[in-house]
């Protein structure tokens, strides 16, 4: 990898568009970076599991939210509300969902190849 890269979410390398899911993927080296659309209803065991599998979203994620609110419920009862201005992180073993009207925008920094979730497919 050169000493600088660039790439834009309006052109990314993967698109994912589950139900109400607008998840754009630009890649640059060993690092993945992800810009989150999430609309209203939106749920990650509703809408992004059919395409994983799984009981709970297995993916860690790191992020920060631009706009909205998103709660997280952890397999083990615990539970997170993140909002515009909010830096995350969500370890594996969980469900999320959007709260309120309100789109959630967010970005998500993966340095192990991964992106926002373990998908079969880009769906």
């Amino acid at each position: 990898m050169s000493n600088f890269s660039k790439k834009s979410f309006a052109e990314p390398d993967e698109l994912k568009t589950p139900p109400k899911t607008n998840a754009a993927v630009v890649k640059l080296g060993n690092v993945t970076a992800s810009k989150l659309i999430l609309e209203p209803g939106w749920k990650w065991s509703e809408c992004v599991q059919p395409a994983v599998g799984g009981d709970s979203c297995q993916a860690g994620h790191v992020g920060v939210i631009i706009q909205g609110t998103l709660k997280c419920a952890h397999n083990d009862g615990s539970e997170i509300e993140v909002t515009a201005g909010d830096a995350y992180y969500f370890a594996p073993g969980h469900d999320g969902w959007v709260v309120g009207d309100e789109t959630v925008i967010a970005y998500e920094i993966m340095d192990s190849g991964k992106d926002f979730g373990p998908w079969k497919t880009a769906g």
